[in-house]
């Protein structure tokens, strides 16, 4: 009579065999980190999803650069908007005194409005008297209001020249070309005067404005541009200033300007050097 063996002696024990209900593990492979966690008794109904879960994964290694969460579409604009503005500080408080005297000049009493003017005034009655208040007045006024071009050229010349160079020395260049073409057209009408050429009226010539300031800015931006731009540019201001010239209609006016955008670009050196150690705030992160 044949005789079975044990089941225990040809049945070959499993390993763990107290341990029951366990997938068979795979090992882990290097890879991408993940970055949600299962939760515990989650990686059954995973695997029987298949290749139809999918999990956010972030890079994980020395070449691998995290990738920050990028604020809305709609916000870029204004926070651009808003990088460059702080940028410029000068320029946009200079802008905001001149709203400031263009709307009292638009609103204000005409009679008002022309003492002011005339009491602004860098002719040379008020340069004698008081040289630093008058020239300190006369820039904050605007031929023509805030909506005149040389209103827009201020701040379109004087933003860009204030994020290459800061605002210290863009208030530098714009106060010479003012004070000092100011001086240079000034002066010979005074001396004109003495020598009997002019009429003594001549010393009470009304003068105010930002346009030799302006002038001066533009020719110290012009020194930081290309060839095509530069030259653009130039021309943009010296041809604003020929007709007075050509026609007589306010050549005082007129040398004033070419003078002051002279300034601006004998200063092309000093600019130029200093504008290296201001940085284009927009390129700023």
């Amino acid at each position: 009579m044949d005789r079975t063996a044990p089941a225990s002696d040809t049945t070959p024990q499993a390993p763990f065999a107290d341990v029951t209900g366990l997938l068979d593990g795979v090992p882990r492979q290097r890879g991408p980190a993940s970055a949600t966690r299962m939760a515990p008794g989650a990686g059954a109904a995973a695997v029987g999803q298949g290749s139809a879960l999918v999990t956010a994964t972030a890079p994980v290694g020395p070449g691998c650069v995290p990738v920050a969460a990028s604020a809305p579409v709609g916000t870029r604009p204004v926070s651009r908007l808003l990088r460059r503005a702080v940028g410029i500080p000068f320029t946009l408080s200079y802008t905001a005194v001149l709203v400031v005297t263009s709307l009292v000049a638009r609103y204000a009493d005409p009679a008002l409005v022309y003492a002011l003017h005339q009491a602004s005034s860098t002719d040379v009655a008020h340069l004698l008297r008081a040289p630093v208040p008058v020239l300190l007045a006369s820039g904050l006024w605007v031929a023509g209001g805030i909506l005149s071009p040389y209103a827009l050229l201020f701040v379109l010349v004087l933003g860009a020249l204030e994020r290459r160079i800061g605002g210290l020395r863009t208030a530098g260049v714009f106060l010479a070309g003012h004070v000092l073409a100011t001086l240079a057209t000034e002066i010979p009408v005074g001396l004109a005067v003495l020598a009997g050429q002019l009429p003594a009226t001549s010393l009470h010539r009304l003068d105010y404005g930002i346009s030799f300031g302006v002038a001066a800015s533009a020719g110290a931006l012009a020194g930081l541009l290309g060839p095509w731009p530069r030259a653009a540019l130039l021309a943009l201001f010296a041809g604003a200033a020929l007709p007075d010239l050509l026609t007589l209609a306010d050549p005082m006016t007129g040398w004033g300007h070419l003078i002051s955008l002279a300034i601006g670009v004998l200063s092309r050196p000093v600019v130029r050097r200093r504008s290296g150690a201001v940085p284009d705030r927009a390129a700023a992160p």
